[in-house]
């Protein structure tokens, strides 16, 4: 659903003319837990992430693919957008992904819709790069560094998409240079704050089964302490301590 909907939110940001884009979301079931690995994790490490790139070895113990879950499931992830990103098949751009992350791309067979691979900001990947590329770089790091980063590897009017960063040097939601947060799924205390390009950002309360309900939509941004706020008092008004954080699939704990 995940890559679906990324898919779409990316796509339509590029037919508006957007180029600079993030994208933003948990990239493993159980982010907070993937140096324990989780049973869902490991499924899906193993059924998911080094099937489908056809990782060589698959996901054993101690295995690369094992033990840096995050970075190839963000070259899957990579791999789901990267027709949405490319134009599709009336676009035809090249499509490559870059990472800063601890990952042997020699390792991984099957690449999809990317036509190449490399590390960001290196000499190698700076002189592979084709006119009219577009890239998704995984996790550049903090947004201060975004644009040199553009500068580094972009083409002249070609989408650059920044995916799954890690960290945030703003402490708020999406970013604060101008890219176009045109997917994104943000875990808060008790709840999501998610958007989808063109729509609107949404809070959403989880509840103590699971599910979530829509608290708000939102025509602007909102800041993440007034989002996290809403969430969390309205947590605390319905479920006092008895919602505790249980949710199937990217939330549940196992």
């Amino acid at each position: 659903q995940i890559a679906k909907q990324a898919s779409t939110a990316v796509s339509k940001a590029i037919t508006a003319g957007k180029k600079n884009i993030e994208v933003q979301f948990p990239p493993v079931p159980n982010l907070d837990e993937v140096r324990f690995g989780t049973p869902l994790n490991k499924k899906f490490g193993t059924d998911v992430v080094a099937k489908d790139l056809k990782v060589v070895g698959g996901y054993k113990p101690g295995s690369d693919v094992s033990r840096y879950l995050v970075s190839y499931s963000n070259v899957y992830w990579a791999k789901k957008i990267a027709s949405a990103t490319s134009g599709g098949i009336l676009g035809g751009k090249p499509v490559c992904v870059l990472t800063a992350e601890q990952i042997s791309f020699n390792t991984v067979k099957d690449l999809g819709d990317l036509s190449r691979s490399g590390k960001l900001m290196t000499q190698q990947s700076r002189a592979a790069g084709r006119n009219g590329e577009a890239v998704i770089a995984i996790n550049p790091g903090g947004e201060e560094t975004w644009n040199r980063i553009v500068s580094a590897h972009g083409s002249p009017g070609a989408p650059f998409v920044v995916l799954n960063n890690a960290y945030s040097t703003t402490y708020g939601l999406g970013n604060q240079c101008n890219f176009e947060e045109a997917y994104y799924l943000k875990r808060i205390s008790k709840g999501w704050v998610f958007r989808a390009f063109p729509g609107k950002w949404e809070a959403y309360l989880e509840k103590p089964d699971g599910s979530v309900e829509l608290l708000k939509s939102y025509r602007e941004k909102p800041e993440l302490r007034e989002v996290s706020a809403l969430v969390r008092d309205e947590s605390f008004k319905r479920f006092a301590i008895n919602n505790d954080r249980f949710s199937k699939g990217f939330g549940e704990r196992l």
